[in-house]
């Protein structure tokens, strides 16, 4: 990212502190009395100049101040966000029903943040008990999954060569032998691994299985949990424009596209942030969504997060997100 000086962080990093305070665009003269530090007017036009040519601030046509923009955002949210971290008094969340527990997670998101609480439910096991192949026609077999659960799956499998029906037996044989109980996932790895030790026509139809064994048992509709939709209607940023919070709340109507976004941060550790407009994650420009993964015993399983306007106090929803993936992880994992 931009290297600044440590002038310019500072003024950077005060004039976003002020602009998330008020909403205004901040001036100058502003600035001069929120750094504390003895800059005279000429000075810090210059910075702010620099800062605008850098692409970090702009100013809205109608005023003589700044406001950040989404690169603004994101400089200050990965090099100066120091969050104080007062305790936040989050309650206990009872941990007897798992639906339960994401409900209240969402509630509490939306109620800590006094925006957008959002939670993406726990995948459903893609554990299999039990496999079985049968043939329909040449190159073409039903492969018929078991979960735990008891919940049958069927999908078909085209191949390249066709199979006897003494193949599938023994291919479902060593799947149901070997891998029962175990996550798709898993069995993906082990059966890579072990291609090498098994009869390679027997290896590539028991892959291709798994494949759509993987999509089949994942492909359960993610369920989301959004709460507090309403709160964006106080905020100034969206209530004065309607064509925002309507594109706002068409979001929440998609909810695929919430699961996807909510799905990139699954894949990372601790706390993510992103802003709208620096990227084609977030669809508009006007929304922040700050997001961490959680856990039962140890695996992920979802994420949740908080959808605010893009002028959020970001410290203090980092430490509402942090805090609210470790009570559902705690909650739902089994001690």
């Amino acid at each position: 990212m931009t290297m600044l000086d440590d002038r310019a962080k500072l003024l950077l990093k005060a004039l976003v502190e002020r602009y998330i305070a008020d909403g205004q665009p901040v001036g100058s003269r502003t600035l001069s009395r929120a750094t504390g530090i003895e800059l005279s007017p000429a000075t810090i036009r210059n910075v702010m100049s620099d800062l605008e040519a850098l692409g970090l601030i702009v100013s809205p046509h109608t005023s003589s101040g700044r406001i950040p923009t989404a690169r603004g955002y994101r400089l200050f949210v990965d090099t100066m966000l120091t969050s104080n971290r007062e305790q936040l008094h989050a309650p206990h969340l009872a941990a007897d029903q798992p639906q339960k527990v994401i409900a209240n997670a969402a509630h509490l998101l939306s109620d800590l943040s006094h925006f957008v609480g959002v939670v993406i439910a726990p995948r459903r096991s893609s554990v299999f008990r039990h496999i079985e192949f049968l043939r329909l026609s040449e190159k073409r077999f039903l492969v018929i999954i078991v979960s735990p659960e008891g919940d049958v799956q069927n999908r078909v499998l085209f191949t390249e060569t066709d199979y006897t029906q003494s193949q599938l037996i023994e291919a479902a044989n060593y799947l149901n032998q070997n891998f029962s109980g175990m996550a798709i996932e898993q069995v993906r790895e082990k059966l890579l691994l072990e291609v090498e030790s098994l009869r390679s026509e027997i290896a590539t139809l028991m892959q291709a299985a798994v494949l759509v064994s993987t999509e089949a048992l994942t492909q359960v509709q993610d369920d989301v949990v959004i709460s507090g939709e309403r709160n964006l209607l106080s905020v100034s940023d969206f209530s004065s424009d309607m064509g925002n919070l309507r594109r706002a709340f068409d979001l929440f109507e998609q909810k695929a596209q919430l699961v996807r976004l909510l799905d990139i941060s699954a894949q990372a550790e601790g706390v993510r942030i992103y802003i709208g407009g620096e990227s084609q994650i977030v669809p508009m420009e006007e929304l922040s969504v700050v997001s961490a993964p959680y856990e039962v015993d140890g695996q992920i399983v979802g994420t949740l997060g908080v959808i605010g306007p893009t002028r959020m106090a970001y410290d203090r929803m980092i430490q509402i997100v942090d805090i609210t993936s470790k009570l559902v992880s705690n909650a739902l994992s089994h001690k």
